[in-house]
């Protein structure tokens, strides 16, 4: 097993020591405190995987940790244990963020149960990381890395589609806060009226509809690491409230009468000429200054030729699986227009052009006609074999299904959203319309 920590909040110092001796003996990694109080500044000074608590503590109870522990690290699982069996209680505290509860007397199956189903240890996703094989991606990925050991703000610019994201992510993965939150926010994706609550968090009853206080996107990352995605999509009257967070290292929540000291390291992208920005007044100079510490410019893909195909065979190594199907071969027509294709869209393009590949390949290879960049023809569904009647109706079924499983796999994707599901397949809102009315005549319950 690869080291988990655990910290364990008991009052009871005998059940502490069997607790510790129960999960010790399983190879996970403990440490013991013996009230919230201690906890809350074990939680400040080092990484965990999971919190194992009591419920009746002296001073701050379980209850109020578990809060402290969802507003301050809402990806860390908590766990609470009582001696107290109050059913209506433990689903209060599920509701409330516990990701479970045990009722004192347990056995210790139950207790290494319940913490191997939670507490694990987070790893690297292959899928996250930047694909590097043209020398331009492997000198940016080098700087990147000697940045990342340090504290310093990065600006990462570029087109849009570049994957300016991933490249944050890397940073964040490679840096002494790899074990910290990672947490993005898309200024360009949220309304002006909410982006605030989002950032800085808000008290109960800071504005219309706020029913219970809410810690935001810099208290969430404290500790880790922010990446403020499409930074210059930012209202100008908010970036003056942005720079002083940063300036001062401490941020009030709406309708709040307290700061609170932050220890976080900010990322930026956007896909303007920043500096060009500023000169025109849409962006605040000081602001600029202070987020253009250490610039990274992620090049598009066409400036990166060797990286387009590595990137379209771990997308359909991807897009397959998804779909159920065997991976299928590029052949080298395919790979070469593929390589000669100026993509406009950048990898966000090419993921689509993948994905249309694997409906249209329908065998063991993708073949030149099966690589679209545009709408999809009759032209694109022949092959160079003529085929009878019959064969042509199998073709279009099989076609069809593959067709159906990536609309439904892109709404689980997006949750639902037909908006992005349309922009993620490529294809109009209204092309998107009928193609769900199909899979609803077939018998598919789309909903």
């Amino acid at each position: 097993m690869s080291e988990v920590r655990l910290l364990i909040v008991e009052d009871d110092k005998a059940l502490a020591e069997a607790l510790e001796d129960t999960l010790m003996l399983e190879n996970y990694v403990c440490k013991v405190v013996y009230n919230a109080e201690d906890a809350i500044i074990m939680l400040k000074n080092m990484p965990f995987d999971m919190v194992v608590s009591d419920i009746n503590l002296p001073g701050i109870d379980g209850y109020q940790l578990l809060k402290h522990v969802i507003d301050h690290y809402p990806d860390l699982p908590i766990m609470l244990m009582t001696a107290y069996g109050d059913i209506s209680k433990a689903v209060e505290a599920m509701r409330d963020g516990a990701v479970d509860y045990l009722l004192k007397p347990f056995q210790a199956k139950e207790l290494l149960s319940v913490v191997g189903k939670h507490a694990k240890k987070k790893v690297l996703d292959e899928n996250t990381q930047p694909i590097a094989i043209d020398k331009a991606s492997i000198n940016l990925l080098n700087l990147a890395k000697r940045v990342a050991v340090t504290d310093s703000t990065v600006l990462i610019s570029g087109e849009s589609g570049t994957g300016k994201e991933v490249l944050a992510n890397y940073i964040h993965q490679n840096s002494p806060r790899a074990s910290e939150p990672f947490v993005a926010l898309n200024c360009a994706a949220i309304p002006e009226n909410m982006l605030e609550a989002l950032l800085f968090g808000y008290e109960k009853g800071a504005y219309t509809g706020a029913v219970s206080s809410q810690a935001g996107k810099f208290e969430q990352a404290n500790g880790g690491t922010i990446l403020l995605d499409e930074i210059t999509e930012m209202d100008i009257g908010l970036q003056s409230k942005l720079l002083r967070v940063i300036q001062e290292q401490e941020v009030e929540r709406l309708g709040g009468k307290k700061t609170i000291p932050l220890n976080i390291r900010i990322l930026a992208t956007t896909n303007r000429d920043l500096a060009e920005y500023v000169r025109e007044g849409g962006f605040r100079e000081d602001l600029y200054y202070r987020l253009n510490v250490f610039p990274l410019k992620w090049p598009p893909i066409r400036e990166r030729k060797a990286d387009i195909l590595p990137i379209a065979k771990k997308m359909l190594e991807k897009y397959s699986v998804k779909m159920r199907m065997s991976l299928p071969q590029l052949t080298l027509e395919a790979q070469s227009k593929l390589e000669s294709h100026p993509w406009p869209g950048n990898v966000r393009e090419l993921e689509n052009v993948v994905q249309r590949a694997l409906i249209l390949s329908m065998n063991d290879k993708v073949d030149v006609q099966h690589v679209v960049f545009d709408s999809i023809s009759s032209d694109d569904l022949s092959s160079d074999d003529e085929i009878d009647d019959n064969a042509a109706s199998i073709l279009g079924q099989g076609v069809q299904q593959h067709e159906f499983r990536i609309i439904a796999q892109s709404l689980i994707d997006c949750n639902g959203k037909r908006k992005d599901v349309a922009e993620q397949l490529g294809i109009s809102p209204r092309t998107l319309r009928y193609k769900i009315a199909k899979m609803r005549e077939c018998g598919l319950d789309v909903d």
